[in-house]
């Protein structure tokens, strides 16, 4: 080690980290001789971010239908981001567990309270105009919602229930893509035909999904926690945690997307359909699609009543 390391701890310390990856301390050091300060816009990318939206009409409360599904996509990713730590953490400790579950349901508390902001933020009448623009497009197509949910629990959890008893962990993942619940959203129930809403979001995302259910197979949130010590699966602050996590994600989150859904589409200004074209209201109510992460935690009772009480 040079006398430059010598001079100083933190001198110490980065020649340590350069000498690791075969770098020279010096050429580093001088290249921040002609860096730039950081600032809070470069940091931030407040120029790129402010420009990322682009209006279809003239209405201006577009604007606030967009930026806030925007603001949705930033939460979502701040969701996966935590479930991919502890996910691939090899064996995360129950303390570790618990607060990456508050974590991602802070997220998700934070996108239920803010469905005011689209429900009550925009006027009925130039929702109804701009929404005619953005036919066939839908909020059904958020990937990033898809792959919170295959990154939270075991697969046969997301199977429509007509199929559960004919799909276990043995099945192709090809085969329980077609028969995951969100599929009857964008079929016609008579042919089975798969809708112009389905189609495109499958050839632009298939591939990728299919990836993610089998990196996440043996490693989503219900089976780390499965991985667990006995007695920490018993931890009363870690079931508080998982069960918050599931409830708010497939009730009380899906509520308020669904009524904020309604308010517009009900309004009696449309033709009642949603953009994509799904039935959207058997497709987003909980008691029929009774999705439900952690059905381990929950009683008979609650299973029973799922979504009804909402």
């Amino acid at each position: 080690m040079n006398n430059l390391a010598n001079t100083n701890p933190i001198l110490e310390a980065l020649e340590l980290k350069f000498d690791a990856i075969n770098q020279k301390t010096e050429t580093h050091l001088e290249g921040l001789l002609w860096s730039k300060p950081i600032t809070y816009w470069d940091y931030i990318q407040t120029d790129a971010l402010l420009n990322l939206q682009t209006q279809r009409t003239v209405l201006p409360d577009e604007m606030v239908f967009i930026m806030y599904h925007q603001v949705n996509e930033l939460l979502f990713k701040m969701t996966l981001w935590e479930i991919e730590q502890l996910c691939h953490s090899e064996k995360p400790s129950t303390l570790f567990f618990t607060e990456k579950l508050r974590r991602i349901s802070r997220y998700f508390d934070m996108l239920t309270t803010s469905f005011d902001i689209m429900g009550d933020g925009m006027e009925v009448e130039q929702y109804m105009k701009f929404r005619n623009t953005l036919t066939p497009a839908s909020g059904f197509q958020s990937a990033q919602y898809r792959l919170i949910e295959f990154a939270s629990t075991d697969l046969i959890n997301l199977i429509d229930y007509r199929f559960r008893a004919t799909i276990d962990r043995n099945t192709p993942y090809s085969h329980a893509f077609e028969h995951l619940y969100w599929q009857a959203a964008g079929k016609d129930h008579l042919t089975g035909e798969k809708s112009y809403l389905i189609q495109a979001f499958e050839k632009k995302y298939r591939q990728e999904f299919l990836r993610f259910m089998e990196e996440y197979n043996n490693i989503n949130i219900w089976q780390k926690f499965k991985q667990l010590p006995e007695s920490d699966q018993k931890n009363p602050e870690l079931i508080k945690a998982m069960r918050h996590y599931d409830y708010t994600v497939n009730i009380t989150w899906v509520m308020g997307h669904f009524n904020a859904a309604k308010k517009y589409i009900e309004s009696g200004q449309g033709n009642g359909e949603a953009t994509g074209g799904s039935d959207w209201k058997k497709y987003m109510l909980p008691k029929y699609q009774r999705r439900i992460f952690f059905p381990e935690l929950w009683s008979e009772e609650e299973l029973k009543n799922w979504g009804e009480n909402v």
